[in-house]
């Protein structure tokens, strides 16, 4: 039956379908490795990880429930596991210590149990369930709601997916983009795939948008008298006239103003006190000037002036929110951005959930290859002739020369009127040939050559959806934790330390409770810290799924004050 496998007779009753899922039975265990990563789960539990499982994610429960599968994915991504194939390396009896179990799933049947939640269930329904009860939870954070877009790289083979540009390799690759819809303080709401990126504005209004109609709690308001929300987003969706369609929606916009020419006099600008999300107060030199957009539309611009003397433009269509308060919801855009680069390095939110490809058959337009291929052409030939009128242009005559000399200057320009002259012709050419091809075609119309699948998305929307909770859940261990550390931007540092740490589990049955014994760190101000967070997450007075087991956790042998 394989290594660690104690519960023989359930493991039998359940192969031959005589028994549903195990229920969690714990033992006494001392220096379970990655102990630690229980402290996360008051924290997982309360972000909703098991809330609507059984009515969205269904499969054919065997020995393993789905709650435990649910825990240990999580558990396995706060413990910095990328992939599913990495649980391999660790001990399964260890890790079936954590579920209350003889041990942990092999790799293949936990690839099969996903597959067949993904097939069987709804992931999408289960994520947006969770993304209504955050919002309805947290209204003062769902009130203002950033988005961008993040590239995520495709280095497979095995399809050719379109290529997108990404900075932060300065390179254009194979890729798909995800749009993150994210809280002020970075914590995720949702996220959309896109197999064809369109760009943000289309994304928001055909995706987004709707989805924020069923979910958020302010569109539940028939007669709002102000904006429902504020959406945050970069230079690449600002648009007057979309700006017009999001306004008749009760929906404010704030982004960065594109093509500033001008610049307010500095005397317009003052010093004033700007919140950031962290709860600092900063000074800056800010100036605001109504403005009339190119719809007529009138909007409120914001300036801020840096020391260097440059000006950052804002445009806001939220016309009541103070103007320092607008400068540093606009400002802290960096938020979402460090949730990408966390969620890059410790999540692996880059990391495909499988490797498998489907047909696109919905009508996606996409851009035509012969379009882009003439356009290409195009392009250089307009290059070619704009060097050619340079060279033609610089050929002057400066001093007195010879007939021999005349007569060579004189072939020099009509070689050069020659090929202007055909590049001309070539030219005309290639915008007739253009204009007459399509510029956008359906996925379904390319080329046999041209043709390619979407990735797997089942698999992929529901494992981010787990990290999307571990993530949340995280965030709410490092508030705590933050209050009790010298510098707070090592929270998250030490909780990842905790996770990797050592624990001893202890359950009695007669009291009904489950104890986690943390093991000491090297540093006593750690030990505090640890000491606090433990009598924090005791007093949530948490229960472990399925059983009547209340988790109670100390540090070292437990003083009175540890419990």
């Amino acid at each position: 039956m394989g290594v660690a496998t104690h519960h023989v007779e359930a493991r039998l009753a359940a192969s031959v379908g005589a028994l549903g899922a195990v229920s969690p039975q714990f033992e006494a265990a001392l220096d379970v490795p990655h102990g630690g990563v229980l402290c996360a789960l008051p924290a997982l539990l309360a972000m909703g990880l098991l809330e609507g499982a059984e009515k969205h994610l269904t499969f054919q429960e065997g020995y393993y429930a789905l709650d435990s599968l649910l825990i240990l994915l999580a558990f396995m991504t706060l413990c910095r596991m990328e992939t599913v194939e990495e649980l391999r390396g660790h001990a399964p009896g260890e890790w079936g210590r954590l579920l209350g179990l003889d041990r942990a799933p092999e790799v293949r049947t936990l690839r099969r149990k996903i597959h067949e939640i993904c097939q069987d269930g709804n992931p999408k329904e289960w994520s947006a369930s969770l993304c209504q009860c955050w919002m309805e939870n947290t209204p003062e954070q769902a009130g203002v709601l950033y988005i961008d877009g993040h590239v995520r790289v495709y280095h497979g083979d095995q399809t050719a997916l379109p290529k997108h540009y990404v900075a932060r390799e300065k390179l254009c690759l194979r890729a798909t983009v995800d749009y993150w819809v994210n809280a002020m303080d970075g914590q995720p709401f949702m996220v959309f795939n896109q197999v064809v990126d369109h760009g943000l504005i289309k994304v928001i209004e055909e995706d987004i948008l709707p989805s924020l109609e069923l979910l958020h709690p302010a569109f539940k308001d028939p007669a709002p008298k102000a904006h429902r929300l504020t959406l945050i987003f970069d230079r690449e969706g600002y648009s007057p006239d979309f700006f017009r369609r999001m306004r008749d929606k009760r929906v404010a916009c704030v982004t960065y103003r594109k093509n500033v020419t001008d610049a307010w006099p500095e005397e317009e600008f003052s010093a004033q006190q700007v919140p950031l999300v962290s709860g600092q107060i900063v000074t800056q030199k800010l100036a605001e000037r109504g403005v009339c957009l190119p719809n007529k539309l009138w909007a409120r611009e914001i300036r801020k002036l840096t020391e260097r003397g440059h000006q950052t433009a804002i445009i806001a269509t939220d016309y009541r929110t103070e103007t320092p308060t607008l400068a540093g919801q606009m400002f802290a855009r960096w938020c979402q951005e460090n949730f990408f680069r966390y969620a890059r390095e410790n999540f692996g939110l880059d990391r495909l959930a499988d490797y498998s490809t489907e047909e696109i058959t919905d009508p996606i337009r996409v851009v035509n290859p012969a379009y882009r291929r003439l356009d290409g052409q195009v392009r250089s030939a307009n290059g070619k002739l704009s060097r050619l009128h340079a060279k033609w242009g610089a050929k002057n005559i400066e001093k007195t020369i010879d007939s021999e000399q005349m007569a060579l200057f004189i072939d020099e320009k009509s070689a050069l009127q020659e090929q202007i002259e055909e590049i001309k012709d070539e030219l005309i050419k290639l915008k007739a040939e253009r204009k007459e091809t399509p510029r956008h075609i359906k996925v379904q119309d390319l080329p046999e050559s041209e043709r390619f699948n979407k990735l797997g998305g089942m698999s992929k929307h529901f494992i981010d959806t787990i990290k999307i909770v571990a993530y949340r859940a995280e965030t709410a261990l490092a508030n705590i934790v933050r209050a009790f550390l010298p510098k707070p931007d090592q929270a998250r540092a030490t909780l990842c330390a905790l996770y990797l740490s050592e624990a001893d589990i202890l359950p009695d049955y007669q009291n009904n409770t489950l104890t986690v014994r943390l093991h000491h760190s090297a540093r006593n101000h750690t030990d505090a810290v640890l000491t606090k967070l433990c009598d924090e997450l005791s007093a949530t007075e948490t229960l472990f799924p399925r059983t009547s087991l209340r988790m109670i956790f100390i540090l070292g042998l437990g003083s009175s004050q540890n419990r």
